[in-house]
């Protein structure tokens, strides 16, 4: 009696087992598909595939998407623009419901040529304090009228100022009648009056500000891409900053101009090293800046420009389907010839919101390691191709190795570049 109940409780705990396992394989097999985003975002023509570890069907409410259902896979057609809703079910029992919208078709041109950067700020940007030599010691009438490093002296007595020769003439009637100036600043996105009382060097015999300024800036990057109809563009995927302030440049307009790289310093640890380059000789400009964000500089080309690798429009990947493993940059480091270069997406995230480290990339091509030692200044903005397509562009590079650093998604970069990529107001317009 007693071996028969012994028999019959291996029998249920081994059922129990069984059991326990084949729930187990269900679950794992049905969390994969619990994985599948909320929404997924296509562009005309485009795929998604889902892998299937069920035997689940899928469908959808409009006719804008089409399911292509094989045994281990599940492919999603984006036909036209609009919305759409899949449904997952398994054995009639609803299992994910995702909402997809599909975009309309785009594409961009890449670049990867070197560019010059020529910027000119909102107002003088003031660089730091210096002490005038009066009869009575050695002050600094900026400084002492509460005017920060980094502030934008955008008028003076009402008067527009657009560069450093608009301020003399100023400075030396105000000291001359002895009577202060009204200052306009720009100060950290906000607007503060000081008013500032100029005082006499008497080594130079003229009225002084005790204040060093600067009007305009100038640099090299790498172009990322220009969209072919509007002509805009965007480059360097990070924002410009003073080198004195450390603060981003407001920017009144700016150009730029074509360039060439005439040597590299090599980088190494602890030493991101440089690319050395000079403006065309004929330092035509090739377009305008009217925006210097965290995202790069943008603004509009005069014509389109060539960089003879890859001079056709190609698509874009918004950033929840770029991949990690195997991509390219385009960049130069040697005269003006773009040139193509392997590297890797070590790991990517699907940002939401606009965000300038969207990526981390490691250079693993030995003819750009050979020259340069991997990422090196000069060359962000240099666009990330991925299975054919514009995903990113070159940001920063890691200090401690100069072989990875950042890249940023493009998704944002053309949000900063003013080019409506969802198509929203066109909706908006054919919905009513």
């Amino acid at each position: 009696m007693k071996r028969l109940k012994l028999a019959w409780i291996k029998k249920i705990i081994g059922g129990l087992l069984l059991v326990s396992l084949l729930l187990l394989g269900f679950s794992q097999s049905l969390k994969g598909y619990l994985t599948i985003p909320d929404k997924i975002v296509l562009f005309e023509g485009q795929d998604y595939k889902i892998p299937k570890s069920l035997s689940v069907s899928a469908s959808v409410a409009q006719g804008n998407v089409s399911v292509h259902d094989s045994s281990n896979l599940l492919t999603l057609g984006a036909e036209k623009p609009g919305t759409n809703e899949l449904l997952l079910d398994f054995a009639g029992f609803p299992i994910k419901k995702v909402d997809i919208e599909v975009l309309k078709d785009f594409k961009v041109i890449p670049g990867g040529q070197s560019i010059g950067v020529k910027l000119n700020t909102l107002g003088v940007l003031v660089v730091g304090h210096h002490l005038v030599s009066t009869a009575s010691g050695k002050k600094s009438p900026g400084e002492t009228a509460g005017v920060h490093i980094g502030d934008i002296i955008t008028e003076i007595n009402g008067k527009n100022i657009r560069k450093m020769e608009d301020v003399a003439p100023l400075v030396q009637a105000a000291g001359e009648q002895h009577k202060p100036l009204k200052l306009s600043i720009f100060r950290e996105s906000k607007k503060v009056k000081a008013n500032l009382m100029p005082l006499k060097d008497q080594q130079e015999d003229i009225y002084k500000l005790g204040l060093y300024i600067r009007d305009s800036a100038a640099g090299i990057g790498t172009m990322t891409f220009f969209e072919p109809k509007s002509k805009k563009y965007g480059a360097l995927g990070h924002v410009i900053s003073d080198m004195d302030t450390k603060k981003p440049i407001v920017v009144k307009d700016g150009q730029i101009v074509r360039s060439t790289v005439t040597s590299i310093e090599k980088g190494s640890h602890g030493d991101p090293g440089e690319k050395l380059a000079r403006f065309s000789s004929d330092h035509k400009i090739i377009g305008s800046i009217n925006k210097n964000s965290s995202f790069g500089i943008f603004g509009k080309l005069d014509s389109g420009i060539d960089n003879n690798i890859m001079d056709k429009a190609i698509p874009i990947t918004l950033s929840h389907e770029v991949k990690e493993g195997p991509a390219q940059i385009l960049t130069v480091v040697d005269g003006d010839k773009v040139e193509k270069y392997d590297i890797e997406i070590v790991s990517t995230i699907p940002q939401k919101f606009p965000a300038t480290k969207g990526m981390v990339i490691k250079v693993t091509d030995r003819e750009l390691l050979n020259k340069t030692g991997g990422i090196v200044q000069g060359m962000s903005g240099s666009p990330i191709i991925q299975n054919g397509k514009l995903i990113g562009a070159v940001t920063h590079v890691f200090v401690n190795d100069p072989t990875s650093g950042y890249g940023v998604h493009i998704e944002w970069m053309l949000n900063e570049a003013g080019i409506n990529i969802y198509d929203k107001e066109h909706s908006a317009r054919k919905a009513s």
